[in-house]
Formats: C-alpha cells, sequence, structure tokens
C-alpha cells in the first residue's frame, strides 16, 4: 500500500509548517512558540482533548477512534526542540534566530505528526485511542524522561509507544528498525585531576604535574574499551574537553577533563562506569596525585520491543515495500531520550531514509521535505493497523 492519498495532498502544508518551524527555532523546554502553534493546530483538526505543559512544554493530543471496543490506546511521538548551532545552509527559510537551528530534523517530525494527526482527526478510522505526543528538550534536556515522569503513560493510558527520526544517508523514502538496543546509552563524565602547583621552569620536580596527569588519563581510558569490553560488544569513551593551566610558566595544580560515554548493553554500561573511575584514580596515584570522577547517566540504550519493532516494520513494508524496509538495522551509538519512554511501555524506534546530505548536527543540514508524506503515512497507517475499525 503506497503513501496514503489524502496524507499525500497534505504535504505542501507539511512542508509550510515545517519551514515555518525551521525559520523559528527554540531550545530544549524553550519552545514556547513552537508548542503553542501544535497545539493550536491540534485543536483545530478536532482532536477530542488538546493538554499542553505536559514535561513543562511538551503538547500532547488524544484522537479517539469511530469505535472503542478495543480499548487499545496508541502513543506517537515527536520532537521540537532546535540545536545551538549557526546555520550556514542557504535556504530561502533558513533560521532568522543567530545561533539556532533546526539541525536535526526536529521542524520534520513535528510536521509530519501534525499531518498524520490532521488525517486521523478527520478519518477516525480505527478502533482505539491515538495519542500523539509532542515532546520538548530531546537534545540534552530529557524531555521524554519529564513527559514520562509528569503521567504522559499513566494519564491516558498508553499502551504502546512509538518513535520516528530521520536518517540521512538511508535512501529517501526507506525505514529501519531492528528487536533490542537501536541506538546507544549517553553519559556525561567529569574527571578533576589534583596535583601540586609549582614553577615549570624552576622548578618542576618539586610539583605534581596535573596536566601530565591528565594526558596520562586520556591515553589509559582507551585500554577500558580495548581491554575489559567484550570484543563483539560496543563502548565509545571520548575525552572531549580538557581544562588547565593559567601562565605559560605554570604548572597547574588542577586539571579538569569532561567526555562522553556510549554503550549498548546494559552491563557494559555499568563496567565502563566502574572502570573509569578506576583507571584514573590509579594513573593519578602512579604521578603523586588524586583524580576524582563524576559519571552522570543521561540517556539509557533506546532499546526496542521485539513484537512492535516487527509491527513497526511490516507497517513501513505495507507504505513503501518490503524491499524498502530493513528490519534488522545495525545499531547506530548517537543516543535518543525515547529510550525513557521505551523504558515505561512497549514499542519501537523507526528511521526514515533522508537521502544523501549532510548529517545531523550539520550547520548546513537540510531536512528533505520529499518524506513528510512517507512519515506521515507511516504514522496514520500504524495506527490504522494496529486498530483497526473492522
Amino acid at each position: 500500500m503506497p503513501i496514503v492519498n489524502r496524507v499525500a495532498a497534505l504535504s505542501d502544508e507539511m512542508a509550510a509548517w515545517r519551514h515555518d518551524f525551521h525559520e523559528n527555532p527554540e531550545l530544549l523546554y524553550e519552545v514556547h512558540r513552537t508548542a503553542g502553534i501544535v497545539a493550536e493546530k491540534l485543536r483545530e483538526f478536532g482532536c477530542d482533548e488538546v493538554v499542553t505543559g505536559i514535561g513543562r512544554t511538551g503538547v500532547v493530543g488524544v484522537i479517539r477512534g469511530r469505535k472503542s471496543a478495543s480499548g487499545k490506546t496508541i502513543g506517537l511521538r515527536a520532537d521540537m526542540d532546535a540545536l545551538p548551532i549557526m546555520e550556514t545552509s542557504g535556504v530561502a527559510y533558513a533560521s532568522k534566530v543567530p545561533g539556532k537551528m533546526h539541525a536535526c530534523g526536529h521542524d520534520g517530525h513535528t510536521a509530519m505528526l501534525l499531518g498524520a494527526a490532521k488525517y486521523l482527526a478527520e478519518t477516525r478510522n480505527f478502533d482505539g485511542t491515538a495519542i500523539v505526543i509532542f515532546q520538548p528538550a530531546e537534545e540534552g534536556g530529557g524531555g521524554g524522561k519529564a513527559m514520562v515522569e509528569d503521567g504522559l503513560m499513566t494519564r491516558w493510558n498508553i499502551q504502546e509507544v512509538y518513535g520516528m527520526h530521520n536518517m540521512p544517508g538511508l535512501p529517501e523514502g526507506h525505514f529501519a528498525t531492528t528487536p533490542g538496543a537501536m541506538l546507544a546509552s549517553s553519559d556525561n563524565i567529569q574527571i578533576t585531576v589534583h596535583g601540586k602547583g609549582g614553577h615549570a621552569g624552576a622548578g618542576p620536580h618539586k610539583s605534581v604535574d596535573s596536566v601530565l596527569i591528565g594526558s596520562q588519563i586520556v591515553n589509559a581510558l582507551q585500554s577500558i574499551v580495548a581491554r575489559n569490553v567484550d570484543p563483539l560488544k560496543s563502548a565509545v569513551i571520548s575525552i572531549t574537553q580538557f581544562h588547565s593551566g593559567t601562565a605559560f610558566n605554570i604548572i597547574p595544580e588542577i586539571a579538569e577533563l569532561g567526555g562522553t560515554v556510549r554503550t549498548l548493553d546494559p552491563e557494559v554500561r555499568d563496567l565502563v562506569e566502574r572502570r573509569i573511575g578506576e583507571v584514573a584514580e590509579s594513573v593519578a596515584r602512579a604521578y603523586g596525585g588524586s583524580a576524582e570522577t563524576k559519571y552522570t547517566r543521561m540517556y539509557p540504550v533506546t532499546m526496542n520491543h521485539a513484537r512492535e519493532a516487527g509491527l513497526a516494520a511490516d507497517v513501513a513494508r505495507d507504505i513503501v515495500g518490503a524491499d524498502r524496509v530493513n528490519d534488522k538495522f545495525i545499531p547506530m551509538m548517537g543516543a535518543e531520550d525515547f529510550s525513557f519512554m521505551l523504558e515505561a511501555r512497549p514499542g519501537a524506534m523507526v528511521l526514515v531514509g533522508m537521502g544523501d546530505g549532510n548529517e545531523c548536527h550539520h550547520p548546513a543540514y537540510v531536512f528533505n521535505d520529499n518524506i513528510l508524506g512517507h512519515g506521515a503515512s507511516f504514522w496514520a497507517r500504524l495506527v490504522e493497523t494496529r486498530m483497526p475499525a473492522g
């Protein structure tokens, strides 16, 4: 079954919504304009209930089908926030806000789910309830967790939940998903090295060099992945910050390191957290100093439920054909806070192909409007397939 005809007819409208969101990007929880427009449109579409302020600035729309005998309720989630990036795409509808840009396609995700909501509110050709979820603060703010903690799943008795993200490099209009780990956990590390300050030229032997210790820690941390993690499993430890010193001739007393950790397995996550602290402290002691490690767990592994991932793949096949759906997608080390929703309820994350172009988080990234119909059709058909009207 191809793209839904009524959804295809909404393509220009969805593109116009997206371009407006793109011109006016907002960060994290400060998505007041975007959330206001989303809520206004959901009311215009005739949603049975529109609630704002879930997870601070999230929006939820309730669409009841023609029948309710099934008792099923399915959640569909899109994210709304942008990134702190100066846009260089050169498109006619480029960001009007300096230093802010929709460089990850959340404007497209929002437009696709709005298109699906309009279709579902018009047709209501299903038996149950569809919950459209518009989430703030995916880009590092944990908006998915905030919405869950604000009662998202329990208030509307959501039984299954699905998310979608665009994927540069995947052929245009193709879909991908997989059972199990789809995206990595994302954690932050901060290591504070304590040495003994002194004169870098006249008396280095009287000092304990925090910069030297920090440099050795950076190197030693890579041994965790190389020698502690099962070679058939995955982990990434990247030190991305190193701050120390105030002058060229002073050995600083303190060095501060920061970075990110990605894993695809909860046990590997536990192992890496433990070993980072052990390695940092032991290296520091070997050089006469000390080290304190702060490990902050951010987003858990995006873990698709096998049944729901299979159902999502079947719906995608109905839309674009079996040869355009990869249901054994190799997991990526990127992260998603949709993971919190998947911890709360069964569901799956799916990817929709953008074709060739710049990767997400690139200042010249451009969302492919050609896939708006594919995404909205997937949402619509998912609801109608999982809750058939009979």
